[in-house]
């Protein structure tokens, strides 16, 4: 096991961001359940790689945004990965997310981080508000991976989560630090 991981879960307010990591890491989620609101939360997982290694990852449950709210600064700063969740009930959970997506692009500074987007509450197909196909048309395009959801159903979570801690944790097959080939392998300079 590397270093921990720091994946911060976002997205707007009651889309089930603390549910989808409640359901994950202790299958505990009881359906029909009152959301509540969240300041932050930390939780510590440990998710197997597709490599077949334990990854320790420490995910940050962020308070769900409304109208008029900015998403903190400081996550930026330090984030390894994102979850951005969005509700497939909710047109408005999705363009909150598409905006999340744009300010992480922004403010992530050259820095490589990994962006999983999850549309939850796919047992709700019947009061379906966003498009799968436009959804993960939108994804392809950012170059992201999407996948629908239902904190009902813990199956559909783990695939996701899977490809987030093996993505984030995979070894660097080169090295990121260039090193010129010079023809000249003399230490002085050509100039004349």
């Amino acid at each position: 096991m590397g270093k921990s991981c720091k994946v911060v879960v976002c997205g707007q307010a009651a889309v089930g961001k603390t549910a989808v990591l409640e359901q994950l890491l202790y299958a505990n989620h009881v359906a029909g359940s009152e959301p509540m609101e969240t300041l932050e939360d930390i939780y510590i997982g440990s998710i197997e790689t597709d490599r077949g290694t334990r990854e320790q990852v420490r995910f940050y449950d962020t308070r769900g945004l409304r109208d008029g709210m900015e998403f903190p600064r400081h996550y930026f700063t330090f984030a390894d990965g994102f979850v951005l969740v969005y509700s497939v009930d909710s047109k408005e959970s999705f363009k909150r997310m598409e905006a999340l997506k744009k300010e992480i692009d922004r403010h992530r500074d050259k820095k490589e981080v990994t962006i999983v987007v999850l549309g939850n509450k796919l047992d709700r197909q019947d009061e379906r508000r966003v498009d799968a196909n436009m959804a993960q048309n939108w994804a392809k395009n950012e170059k992201v991976r999407l996948w629908e959801v239902s904190v009902v159903d813990r199956r559909t979570l783990i695939e996701p989560f899977v490809y987030l801690a093996s993505k984030m944790t995979q070894p660097q097959s080169k090295s990121t630090f260039p090193l010129s080939r010079n023809k000249n392998k003399g230490s002085g300079s050509t100039d004349s």
